[in-house]
This record gives structure tokens, C-alpha cells and sequence, in this order.
């Protein structure tokens, strides 16, 4: 098993996308990239903390290899937007790869290079490539947040 760590705008919809992935074989949500040990989400929130919203990914490079959650990656999310996606906006919402090993590091440089010249989009890609620190885990509420909000129906 591997690990790989992504931010792209509120962690709830970045690991609903990557939780049904073939291969992914764990997803929690968190925060890095900040200087406060052990974060609560009202700190992040507050942008004080210099954390971002991440997904942690636990996944079987048999099955999905980490350039293929990259390129993914580049997908569900708008690697443009400065410290926002959507409606959310600080610091904490920014685009950003953590790697964990020199070839991670390499692999996800090289693909935001191959996106930026793939005419997606005609300004810069903003994404931060940043060697991945300590995970924080996100309070249990945040986790698999949209498996939990599903409504359930009696028939």
C-alpha cells in the first residue's frame, strides 16, 4: 500500500471523488501544510493556521499507480483558483500535491507541466508541490461526510 495526500477545496467533495477510485483503499480527511499542532477545523478556518484541507489517501499501486491519482486529480478540481474553489476561500482551500517520496515528487512536477500545456485552461496552474508534513486528522463529522449526508429511503 501507498499514500498520497491532495487538496483542492473543501476535503468533503476531493475524497468523495477519490473514495470510489478502484485501488483507493482508504480515504480521511485532515489537514497539512500548517504550522499549529493539531488543528481543530474552527482553527483552520480561520486561515491563522496555515493548513490546508487535504484528502489522505491509502491506495494499491497494483491497481492505481500514483501518477494515475494525480491526473485525476487535475480533474475534480480547478487547479487555477488561488487559495479558492467554488464558494470556499482562504488558504485553507488551496490546490496543492504533498508527496512523500522524491519519485512522487517528480511525477506529480512533471504531470501539472503535461496539464499546463494541455490548453485545460489558458491561465496558470497554481497548484503547490510541497513535500508532505504531518496529517492532522479532521474531527470524525468530516469523514466520509457525503456517505453520511446520503438520504435513506424506506420501501
Amino acid at each position: 500500500m501507498e499514500k498520497a495526500t491532495f487538496a483542492g477545496g473543501c476535503f468533503w467533495g476531493v475524497e468523495e471523488a477519490f473514495r470510489t477510485l478502484d485501488g483507493v483503499i482508504e480515504t480521511t480527511v485532515g489537514y497539512m501544510g500548517g504550522t499549529t499542532d493539531n488543528p481543530t477545523y474552527e482553527m483552520v478556518c480561520t486561515g491563522e493556521t496555515g493548513h490546508a484541507e487535504v484528502v489522505d489517501i491509502n491506495f494499491d499501486p497494483a491497481i492505481i499507480n500514483y501518477k494515475q491519482l494525480v491526473e485525476y486529480f487535475w480533474s475534480i478540481h480547478n487547479p487555477t483558483s488561488l487559495n479558492f474553489q467554488g464558494v470556499d476561500s482562504g488558504t485553507q482551500y488551496r490546490t496543492a500535491i504533498f508527496y512523500y517520496s522524491d519519485e512522487q515528487c517528480q511525477q506529480a512536477k512533471e504531470s501539472k507541466v503535461a496539464f499546463a500545456a494541455s490548453g485545460t485552461y489558458d491561465i496558470p496552474v497554481v497548484t503547490e508541490i510541497t513535500l508532505a508534513g504531518s496529517f492532522w486528522r479532521a474531527e470524525e463529522y468530516h469523514q466520509k461526510y457525503f456517505v453520511k449526508q446520503k438520504p435513506t429511503f424506506m420501501l
